[in-house]
């Protein structure tokens, strides 16, 4: 429903928030000095600047649905946000981590890509994990996976999702998603995985496996799983 879309924008703003408060997501950044607005002078941009903590249930209830008019339930509040960004992973064997004395983040332990019907395209990250959880020894969702991201191309995306694979919200894009701090295309897949991996540092110790997941426009799902090293 619509007021189901808001109250999650709103929880993607909120948690988002906490995160950047806490100095979570400090660990996955790279900041980047680029040129002030006066001539002559440099701004260190470690922060995503699409968020809006301040949101609320009120201010994202006025705006109007984007697609379907009256009845529809996306506005803009609700959708990730096209933003400029990129992101880099390094996946490496393990013979390559023991011959350069690498420090892997995590391992990786499956991965798989599906398709499925072009026109509900955002859920084919329902497919794609349950597949790659198959891959990595027919785990089950609840029972062995700790934390759960799906890329949050839009709220009714996310939502449908996690309905179908019926998944516990605790555990799900807690850190906020690109509702909050935007969809750059192309770079949120690395996105997603370089922040699962981070997790694992600050995570509790009992928390042993992760998957991240997205939706791909045309018709596929995309999903990892990662585990603690």
């Amino acid at each position: 429903t619509r007021e189901e879309c808001d109250a999650y924008a709103v929880r993607s703003q909120q948690t988002w928030a906490a995160a950047q408060e806490a100095g979570l997501l400090a660990h996955e950044m790279a900041p980047m000095e680029v040129p002030g607005k006066k001539r002559g002078t440099t701004v260190t941009v470690d922060t995503d600047e699409h968020a809006r903590p301040q949101t609320t249930l009120e201010s994202v209830g006025k705006l109007k649905p984007v697609f379907i008019k009256d009845t529809g339930v996306v506005t803009a509040a609700n959708a990730s946000g096209i933003c400029d960004g990129a992101g880099s992973v390094i996946v490496a064997s393990e013979q390559a981590v023991q011959t350069h004395n690498l420090q892997p983040l995590a391992r990786l332990v499956s991965y798989s890509v599906t398709g499925c019907d072009p026109s509900i395209m955002g859920i084919g990250p329902v497919q794609a994990i349950q597949s790659a959880l198959q891959q990595a020894g027919d785990l089950d969702l609840e029972r062995d996976v700790d934390r759960v991201e799906i890329n949050e191309a839009f709220a009714a995306q996310t939502l449908a999702c996690a309905k179908a694979l019926d998944l516990n919200m605790d555990k799900t894009n807690i850190h906020g998603g690109a509702i909050s701090l935007g969809h750059p295309l192309g770079a949120s897949g690395s996105r997603i995985v370089a922040h699962l991996a981070h997790e694992f540092s600050y995570a509790p110790p009992e928390q042993k496996r992760f998957v991240g997941a997205a939706c791909i426009g045309g018709g596929q799902g995309i999903a990892v799983v990662l585990e603690r090293v």
